[in-house]
């Protein structure tokens, strides 16, 4: 028998965190959340039988939208789709399929005539905050956006609060005990603590290994790392492989000359995130970017004033080593999460912060963890000058082109967004992150095929989601407008449209109902309940609700 010493049992002890499991009740789990989430409040179902009559659908795989359709729903699966008819002819009743009619049976239909219908988006790189972090607001708050966006899947790439309060959500929303998006779980490497418990520094590559063990021992899905010593990041990565866990990462600065992508995805990196890393591995005549003599990392002015200016130093398109790192991304079956839209501020300053949504959706104190601060991450725009911006626009030219034409050669490009910083909203910057993969070039089929299909082989989720297909879990949502014609309408706040009978200028769009798992959630409902929360919160803060907030409020 070994003897285990008492400085191991007590490492070991430290470093414990509960995984949540079938075998934890809701208040158990509840009680490992720090902020006040409530039970579930919203949605209906899931029902023995639901079936949306009529809908257009567009099925997540980059076919051309088509229909109408009947969808028919049992529990939490698609069990039938059927094509009913031909536009604009009327549907005739013995082409579709017929409801339930067993008595004690719970049927529900949808009228979507007219209307599109989708899969469930997935948001590649998010961040559930807490009310005591730098944003201060709560995950419901959060939820309610994404939800009210048609997001019924998340990546968490932190663990904000600490792996024990994700890994609570993820299950709670397993549960469907919480109004919530699907969680898959990407802890942070490097998470300091977990609540009350703090994590041994890693110093050794044992060490390394030995928190990879750990996350995957508690139910971690995946890991995101931000940087490391070469020794350290390696013996990460390979123990990841060896245990099974996803891998992202964003290749920070002060790491990147040892780790950018071409080192990291050789080690077994499955995704990027951002673009960190990848103009670096672009280099021919350097191997460290030009950084001016006066630059300091850790002033985020500096950081973010340099980062537009590093595309430019790198290999362009269509060169020589431009399609050697492409050639290799792709063997390597790499993914890209651009997150174009956490830096729009950075090319359009006064538009990010003047955003419609900004009114009545941001809540006051995400609006002050926004505004210009040197301690606060990405509230960097103490003297933003119009050089700045030009150098960010180009800088999305160079990076844009390179993600489109990853694309075009059949890489992984997902949608994720970053947000709840710098200017960029929960739910509204996913819709942003759409219009801007239109931009770069995608076809708005390969934008919605990015967000969905896509997003969920990245997630380990093809099986169950990312798609509309017989046999998949009735993740979707219905919008009132067809969002090929314009991505805009996605947006919860709508889009202005010319009403041709009246001559009036109308707002319409956004999504509609969102379903997850067979429950069918009111879009519209939940985006009340969000302006409700924020209207309080300005009156609580002394803040007339009637009045935009300001960049100097």
């Amino acid at each position: 028998m070994k003897i285990i010493s008492l400085f191991a049992i007590t490492f070991i002890l430290s470093s414990i965190v509960l995984p949540a499991n079938a075998a934890d009740t809701d208040a158990a789990l509840f009680a490992r959340i720090s902020d006040d989430i409530p039970k579930r409040q919203h949605g209906e179902g899931q029902y023995d039988q639901l079936i949306i009559r009529g809908a257009f659908l567009i099925d997540g795989t980059g076919a051309p939208a088509t229909g109408p359709v009947d969808v028919v729903v049992e529990r939490d699966r698609i069990v039938e789709v059927r094509t009913v008819g031909t536009p604009g002819i009327p549907i005739k009743a013995d082409y579709r399929p017929a409801a339930a009619s067993e008595a004690g049976k719970t049927v529900r239909e949808i009228d979507a005539h007219g209307k599109y219908l989708m899969p469930g988006f997935v948001d590649s790189h998010s961040h559930i905050h807490t009310p005591s972090s730098e944003q201060a607001v709560s995950a419901d708050y959060i939820f309610k956006l994404w939800m009210g966006h048609g997001i019924t899947s998340v990546r968490e790439v932190f663990a904000s609060g600490g792996e024990s309060r994700l890994l609570a959500l993820k299950e709670l929303s397993n549960r469907n005990a919480i109004t919530a998006p699907r969680i898959t779980a990407f802890p942070f490497f490097g998470l300091a603590s977990d609540g009350d418990t703090k994590f041994a520094p890693i110093v050794t590559p044992k060490d390394a290994r030995n928190r990879v063990q750990h996350l995957k021992r508690i139910g971690a899905d995946g890991i995101k790392f931000l940087g490391a010593r070469e020794d350290i990041l390696w013996a990460a990565l390979d123990e990841a492989e060896k245990v099974g866990l996803g891998t992202t990462m964003h290749h920070a600065q002060l790491d990147v000359v040892h780790a950018n992508v071409l080192d990291t995805s050789s080690r077994g990196l499955d995704c990027m995130e951002h673009w960190y890393g990848l103009p670096e591995a672009l280099f021919t005549d350097k191997v460290v970017q030009n950084y001016p003599s006066d630059y300091i990392y850790s002033n985020e002015q500096d950081r973010f004033g340099q980062a537009g200016r590093l595309w430019k130093q790198a290999a362009g398109p269509g060169t020589e080593r431009w399609n050697e790192v492409m050639d290799a991304l792709l063997e390597r079956d790499f993914c890209l999460s651009p997150t174009f839209t956490i830096y729009l501020a950075s090319r359009d300053l006064m538009r990010a912060y003047t955003a419609e949504w900004h009114y009545q959706y941001t809540s006051p104190a995400l609006w002050e963890f926004y505004r210009a601060n040197r301690e606060k991450h990405g509230s960097f725009f103490f003297n933003w000058t119009t050089e700045d911006e030009v150098a960010w626009k180009h800088n999305y030219a160079i990076w844009m082109q390179f993600v489109n034409e990853y694309k075009n050669r059949g890489g992984k490009v997902v949608v994720g967004s970053d947000t709840g910083y710098i200017y960029s909203l929960y739910g509204f910057g996913y819709i942003q992150e759409l219009e801007l993969l239109q931009e770069a070039g995608f076809h708005p089929l390969e934008v919605i095929r990015a967000a969905t299909k896509v997003g969920a082989e990245v997630l380990g989720k093809e099986s169950d989601i990312g798609t509309i297909h017989v046999g998949k879990k009735a993740d979707m949502i219905i919008v009132d407008e067809n969002p090929l014609h314009n991505l805009k309408s996605l947006y919860g706040t709508g889009v202005p449209k010319l009403n041709e009978q009246t001559q009036k200028v109308e707002r319409v769009g956004g999504v509609r109902w969102t379903i997850k798992d067979g429950i069918v959630y009111d879009a519209q409902a939940l985006l009340a309940e969000v302006r409700a929360m924020v209207r309080a919160s300005k009156q609580k803060a002394g803040l007339d609700p009637d009045i935009p907030m300001t960049v100097e409020q």
